[in-house]
């Protein structure tokens, strides 16, 4: 009987797992899925949490339930470091014998890269994490009450951008709502050269569309922006100037997870994996990774580091072709490469835009933007369907991006 591996059990690990069972019977493999938490997140939701429109219990369900409909082992377990010689995975409670192994672990976040980002010891908050998102919640809700000037952004070398721009459209639209608007100025700090670039270089119109979104509601930014150190009452950058903040949330870079960096020859300098076109590992053919844990390239280079934009729908993409791949080293049959497309929806409190880059290096087939309230509602019923139907078992079919 082979033995799989899988590492991580969100949008990497859980498409990996399902695609591979219904590529490969339960007679032919055992599929065991190893994760450090017992629950997937949806996280793109994770902004909606923090402002207070969404709880974690209704973007997330249980793993087990759903995978043991499949005939997918899982089980709860941090995994420490892994063997690639020996074939063995090392977790906080045993150790587990691979034949093929994918790494779907996420990322670390690097939030030692900016004095006082914390957020549970400094000042500053962040959205990349449930624990993290929780914490700016309440904080957020004391800042309710005694408002003032608010920074949103993201730190040198982020991958995740958009979410701090719906972050900042998002407390535009709620402080309105209360009417104290007028009492908390807003700014953006960006990495970015200029807005709605999103680590993509700009997809169509954005930055027209992203500059204009900002003026209309008077949120100031900043970019190419370096942000130095957070502390309670102000955002410093590196430049020079002082942005005075009573709530201050700052995306950080990312890194890869302890247990791939404590893992000899598994993973470069930062921590991510190295893949070929197939996303195997180039010195161990039988192991893949999938997702944020890839080391991937920036688009194109920028005055101050804006990394690859990893999004959930890129990680499906990359864990459809491991699982296809996989199945073929296993069953014989041609492995498949493709290029990566970006499609997402962006919240902008009252309305929202769509983009989508295809492929996500320039130069591009579909380079397109667009904005209005449908689009909203959009992203609204998505994550909706998408929980219902990943908590099912069921994957995307292959083409489906957001």
């Amino acid at each position: 009987m082979i033995r799989i591996i899988i590492l991580g059990g969100s949008f990497g690990g859980l498409t990996a797992a399902l695609e591979l069972r219904q590529r490969l019977g339960p007679d032919q493999c055992d599929i065991l899925l190893l994760a450090k938490d017992d629950r997937f997140v949806f996280i793109p939701s994770l902004p909606w949490v923090a402002i207070g429109t969404r709880t974690l219990e209704q973007i997330s369900f249980p793993l087990a339930k759903t995978l043991k409909r499949k005939t997918i082992r899982f089980s709860q377990q941090a995994a420490r470091q892994i063997d690639p010689a020996k074939r063995l995975v090392h977790t906080d409670q045993e150790d587990h014998h691979y034949d093929y192994l994918v790494i779907a672990t996420g990322h670390r976040s690097a939030n030692e890269a900016v004095p006082g980002l914390g957020p549970f010891d400094g000042p500053g908050h962040s959205l990349m994490s449930p624990p993290e998102v929780l914490e700016a919640r309440q904080s957020l809700k004391d800042f309710l009450l005694n408002p003032g000037p608010l920074v949103v952004g993201c730190a040198p070398g982020a991958s995740c951008i958009g979410p701090s721009y719906e972050f900042a459209f998002a407390m535009d639209h709620l402080l309105r709502h209360r009417k104290i608007r007028h009492r908390v100025p807003i700014t953006l700090v960006t990495p970015e050269p200029f807005p709605g670039h999103f680590g993509l270089g700009g997809v169509g119109n954005t930055r027209r569309f992203v500059e204009d979104a900002l003026e209309k509601r008077e949120i100031r930014y900043h970019t190419s922006a370096v942000v130095s150190r957070i502390t309670s009452t102000a955002v410093e950058l590196a430049d020079g100037p002082k942005i005075e903040s009573c709530f201050s949330l700052i995306l950080p870079p990312l890194a890869g997870v302890k247990a791939v960096t404590d893992s000899p020859g598994l993973a470069n300098a930062k921590g991510f994996i190295p893949v070929d076109e197939y996303y195997r590992h180039p010195a161990f053919p039988n192991i893949y990774a999938a997702g944020v844990a890839v080391a991937m390239a920036p688009v194109a280079p920028t005055p101050v580091p804006v990394n690859f934009p990893k999004t959930g729908g890129m990680t499906e993409q990359m864990a459809r072709a491991v699982a296809h791949n996989m199945a073929a080293d296993i069953q014989g049959g041609a492995r498949i490469s493709k290029d990566l497309f970006a499609e997402c929806i962006m919240d902008m409190g009252d309305t929202a835009a769509y983009f989508k880059a295809e492929p996500v290096r320039p130069p591009r087939n579909v380079a397109r933007m667009a904005g209005g309230k449908r689009w909203l509602w959009a992203k609204k019923a998505f994550e909706r369907y998408y929980l219902w139907k990943a908590r099912r078992g069921k994957t995307f079919a292959a083409g489906w991006g957001w």
